[in-house]
């Protein structure tokens, strides 16, 4: 008895090849859109995380502004209740007769705080170039807590007690020293926005005692505008009643000559991933405070980030 075996037919073949065809077209697929989640996903973190990062560095700066230890609250006036005992190399001076990184002896106000719009505004500092323009740049100047019992660090210092101050670089104290003074780290920094190479990077400038101002830290990659308003207070009672562009504040407001006095601060950042999806178009517009942005048409993810932030120290005194 002969046995016979039987195969395939050419029919049930071709039935079972299109049958595995499908399947791995679903499981491309699948794979496909599982990739494009992970990107998705990945890119959204990254700007929640970068956009959280910024604005905890800059809040601690600006929720201080205007701290001078125990003469917080008084303008500075050369000669009276001021003395420089070094001088700076490397300046950085922005608008204003009284607006370099240390008092002058200029008869007004001593500019704790200023902003403009790079490529907007007519004034800048002058120690920045590069800046990405329609991006805000703000500075800020303060002294930084605890005070130390050994100033001799790589800084400017400031010994102060509640009527004098004599700003020094580390290492060499005034002599004699002010009756009842405590030393402090005075601090210049300014925030901007410049690229390295395509990827936008949230910079500051910082003060050091031999290199001034001449000193450029990347702190966060991929911040690509920045929109501060400045809030103000109308009627004393020390809550911000309208909130402005730099373009907008005053000589006088800046300088805190009017009954109007700065109170708070409300900065707003578009974050941009760092690389492109080319599988996303982004024909989104932002609202950054009181500007948009839009026709972006390329291949970055953004995310606008923003918080308000109340300044804890007068500039001047308002009550």
């Amino acid at each position: 008895m002969t046995n016979f075996q039987k195969g395939m037919s050419l029919v049930e073949l071709m039935v079972s090849m299109l049958i595995g065809l499908f399947l791995t077209l679903g499981l491309f697929a699948m794979f496909s859109m599982s990739s494009s989640n992970v990107v998705t996903t990945s890119q959204f973190n990254q700007l929640q995380e970068n956009g959280r990062i910024a604005l905890a560095l800059m809040e601690r700066d600006i929720t201080q502004l205007g701290f001078m230890g125990d003469i917080t609250g008084t303008d500075f006036i050369l000669g009276t209740n001021m003395a420089l005992r070094d001088g700076i190399t490397n300046d950085c001076i922005g608008a204003g007769v009284n607006n370099g990184t240390l008092p002058n002896a200029e008869p007004a106000h001593f500019r704790r705080l200023w902003g403009y719009e790079a490529g907007k505004s007519a004034e800048s500092l002058t120690c920045l170039n590069g800046v990405n323009p329609n991006t805000d740049v703000i500075q800020i100047k303060r002294l930084i807590g605890p005070p130390v019992t050994n100033p001799n660090g790589e800084r400017y210092y400031m010994a102060v007690n509640s009527s004098e101050a004599v700003l020094f670089k580390g290492g060499n104290p005034p002599n004699p020293a002010l009756e009842n003074a405590r030393f402090w780290e005075y601090q210049h920094h300014i925030y901007f926005i410049k690229n390295d190479g395509s990827v936008p990077v949230l910079r500051r400038k910082t003060l050091t005692k031999n290199n001034g101002m001449n000193n450029e830290e990347q702190l966060v990659e991929g911040i690509e505008n920045m929109r501060i308003l400045y809030g103000f207070d109308n009627d004393g009672d020390d809550t911000a009643d309208s909130f402005m562009p730099a373009e907008n504040v005053t000589t006088l407001m800046w300088d805190n000559e009017l009954f109007q006095r700065l109170v708070a601060v409300r900065v707003f950042l578009l974050v941009r991933a760092i690389d492109e999806d080319k599988s996303y178009t982004n024909d989104t517009t932002y609202t950054l405070g009181d500007k948009e942005i839009k026709g972006l048409n390329d291949h970055y993810r953004r995310k606008v980030v923003s918080t308000t932030m109340v300044l804890a120290n007068p500039v001047l005194i308002r009550n």
